[in-house]
């Protein structure tokens, strides 16, 4: 089953995904401009450093926009039940329609969503049964990203040989300290949280399938694709 197109018009996430943008442009402009290119060019690092950091930053964006035009798992509005498994129906009572169990009913998005997570505004979407595993690359590749960024910040300070050409001309470099502080700042909140974030989804992932080997008579396997064609 190919990967359905959702938009959810939603101003308050189109601003949280703004900010996730902006945090990414900042940061794969200003680490080059300041730290990978002019060491780069006084033979301080190699080339395929550089790669690897745009290679890391491009997969970061993709998953970004794949995780927030994704669908979720929404549910039609006349699914088709299979009659032995009625049982593991229910009726919501918000939107007034039959769903499997462990779906959730989106009040931000206005539609329930099989094995709905949570309504992430930062991707400006749910987080359910179709998209998870492009959350969990988001939440990864925005980690490797943010830990890159953090530890040539660190290095450029610390490690590397002082650079010798400075064009003190440029903005970036005239005020490079605070540009940096900011990147820093940023870049330790985000990893912060994405670790945090990350953490909770693997032990939910590894709790679940635990579970579905102890106890696979309880777990309801009703959220299946195969019952829900429209």
């Amino acid at each position: 089953m190919g990967l359905r197109i959702h938009f959810v018009v939603d101003p308050h996430g189109w601003c949280c995904m703004g900010l996730i943008v902006f945090v990414w442009l900042y940061n794969v402009v200003i680490i080059p401009k300041i730290v990978l290119f002019p060491h780069y060019e006084e033979g301080h690092i190699p080339g395929i450093l550089i790669i690897i950091f745009y290679g890391i930053s491009i997969f970061c964006l993709v998953a970004l926009l794949r995780a927030s035009i994704t669908d979720p798992g929404r549910l039609p509005e006349n699914p088709k039940i299979p009659h032995g498994e009625r049982e593991f129906w229910e009726l919501c009572n918000k939107c007034n329609l039959m769903r499997p169990k462990r779906s959730h009913h989106c009040s931000r998005c206005g539609h329930c969503v099989r094995r709905m997570d949570h309504h992430c505004p930062w991707i400006n979407n749910c987080v359910g049964e179709d998209n998870h595993w492009l959350f969990l690359q988001l939440c990864f590749y925005t980690e490797l990203l943010t830990c890159y960024a953090l530890m040539f910040s660190f290095c450029h300070y610390y490690y590397f040989l002082p650079l010798k050409k400075r064009n003190l001309d440029l903005f970036v470099i005239r005020h490079e300290l605070a540009i940096m502080r900011l990147a820093a700042f940023m870049g330790i909140i985000m990893l912060v949280g994405i670790t945090g974030l990350f953490y909770t989804q693997l032990i939910g992932i590894i709790t679940y399938h635990w579970k579905k080997v102890l106890q696979p008579q309880k777990l309801d396997l009703s959220c299946s694709h195969k019952y829900l064609h429209e």
